[in-house]
């Protein structure tokens, strides 16, 4: 019995301590946010300068956090924490969205969020539009399985229709459903056998959502 009561503090230690260290990372990065608020929010006069010091500030709390910007918006702009698409770093994003200081011109949101309009997207070369973007949502278990199906889609360029597609999804159903309620993800071309079964990518949101309220019913 003793042993055991030793073993839990020890646990208990630990947990203490590293939740103060994370919890000082994060004060640490929203103090630096503040003090240069004014930069950040006029961002596009020294962007690519801005961008490189607040990703290394905020991968001071964890590597796989990234972020977003809005546009200005009744003299205030959006600041979107995300994970990167990665789910083992959720848990920075609630923590680091938690700590936020109330900052008059800044509105936090945690995740990336659904977009509307979708954007269309340049990546490694390549440029597509939304509207040319079809998909097809299947039964993944618990989850819904989506195939994007990209008009040139090949395997050696697997790597940045793939990155556009994630992106797609995100904008489409937002970072936080993609990685929770999603379950597979396929790209292919629109030679597919399956593409005769697609819809337009605008349409996803919708289906998406209607998908989830039937199977709770």
């Amino acid at each position: 019995m003793k042993k055991a009561f030793a073993g839990a503090l020890i646990v208990m230690g630990f947990s203490l301590f590293g939740n103060s260290a994370k919890a000082s990372s994060e004060d640490r990065f929203w103090k630096w946010f503040a003090a240069n608020e004014a930069r950040l929010f006029e961002l596009e006069k020294d962007q690519e300068a801005i961008f490189d010091a607040l990703q290394a500030e905020l991968q001071r709390i964890n590597t796989d956090l990234t972020f977003e910007f809005g546009p200005v918006k009744d003299g205030a702009r959006e600041f979107v924490i995300s994970a990167g698409g990665t789910k083992s770093a959720f848990a920075a994003v609630e923590s680091t969205y938690a700590r936020a200081p109330s900052l008059k011109r800044w509105v936090w949101v945690k995740f990336r969020p659904r977009r509307w309009p979708l954007s269309n997207l340049e990546y490694g070369g390549k440029k597509v539009r939304a509207e040319e973007v079809r998909y097809l949502l299947a039964k993944d278990g618990d989850r819904a399985g989506i195939v994007l199906f990209f008009d040139g889609y090949n395997e050696q360029e697997k790597a940045a229709y793939g990155q556009m597609g994630y992106l797609f999804l995100d904008e489409a159903l937002g970072e936080y459903a993609v990685e929770t309620h999603v379950g597979f993800i396929e790209f292919h071309s629109t030679e597919s056998k399956y593409f005769s079964q697609s819809s337009p990518l605008p349409e996803l949101p919708q289906h998406f959502d209607e998908y989830f309220r039937s199977r709770a019913h």
